[in-house]
């Protein structure tokens, strides 16, 4: 008899995965036929298979070559510690030595200078002939005290922040900051109003002094200083602060205060105290001959020391 066909009422429906038969087969046997009877076979034999002779003989050589190389580094690094050491306690005492022996010189050298500062602040005292208190105190050679007038001159409010302006030159920037120029401007209008002696912040001027500048700094005699710049100066008080103030220079200074906020203030003082300059350099001047004679003159025949 011919075969029937199913009854679609009562034949079992079909998977909803029926379409992706190879997918579940990769799904339900993830690991190959292959690796799991080699897997059964080792658990089988209780083990890896063992290894070969060759392959033992190389592992060995390997572990015994790898120990000696060990061996030997830890025996050489015992050896060369104590030289090793000992160079450094060496040259440790070598860099203690040198030093001691530099701030032994360094002392010396200061010594020295006090005395060369000494012998020359005297020789400009007592060969000045019948001028002398006038040459020691155009020189800087010894303390002067007197009336004058205490010039302050100090940087501008705020004047951190940059920008530029028509002061921008040699790599400065306007910031309101007073400048080694400012500076130089002030002390010599004060020489030309009649000031007999100059001190910025403590250091005494004299005619060989330099006013420059190192970044932002200003620096008299190479040694920096730190505003407020207080200028004191020795001389009539009344008449050495009008003439500076009517000067080109104290013009100048007004400006700045003017245009660029610098600030600076002018008074009077009964009594101005300046110290000795730091350290001065004395020439002597030789005869000048009269007519080709020989002969010097008096006043030239002095020695004397010279600005």
């Amino acid at each position: 008899m011919p075969q029937q066909p199913p009854d679609p009422r009562t034949a079992a429906p079909p998977r909803p995965d029926a379409s992706m038969s190879l997918l579940n087969d990769v799904m339900d046997h993830s690991l190959d036929d292959g690796y799991a009877q080699a897997a059964a076979r080792r658990a089988t034999k209780g083990g890896p298979p063992p290894q070969t002779l060759r392959a033992k003989l190389w592992l060995a050589a390997g572990l015994v070559l790898a120990a000696l190389v060990v061996t030997l580094g830890a025996a050489q690094a015992r050896i060369s510690a104590p030289v090793v050491a000992k160079e450094r306690d060496e040259l440790i005492d070598r860099i203690e030595a040198e030093t001691a022996a530099a701030d032994e010189l360094e002392r010396t050298v200061d010594r020295l200078r006090g005395e060369v500062g000494e012998r020359q602040r005297r020789a400009l005292q007592h060969q000045g002939g019948d001028r002398e208190p006038l040459v020691a105190l155009l020189s800087g050679a010894t303390e002067v005290t007197g009336p004058g007038i205490k010039l302050v001159v100090d940087d501008a409010k705020g004047s951190e922040a940059g920008g530029g302006g028509p002061r921008e030159s040699g790599g400065f920037s306007d910031t309101g900051r007073v400048r080694d120029r400012d500076m130089q401007r002030v002390v010599n209008g004060l020489w030309e109003s009649g000031a007999e002696a100059v001190a910025i912040n403590g250091q005494r001027l004299t005619a060989l002094s330099a006013i420059r500048a190192a970044g932002d700094a200003i620096l008299v005699d190479n040694k920096p200083l730190v505003p407020p710049y207080t200028v004191l100066a020795i001389g009539d008080g009344k008449r050495l602060s009008t003439a500076f103030q009517d000067s080109a220079d104290g013009q100048y200074l007004h400006a700045l205060q003017e245009n660029f906020g610098v600030r600076s203030s002018v008074s009077s003082q009964a009594e101005v105290r300046l110290p000795a300059a730091p350290s001065l350099i004395v020439r002597t001047a030789q005869p000048r001959t009269a007519g080709g004679t020989g002969q010097g003159t008096a006043e030239t025949g002095k020695r004397k020391g010279t600005l």
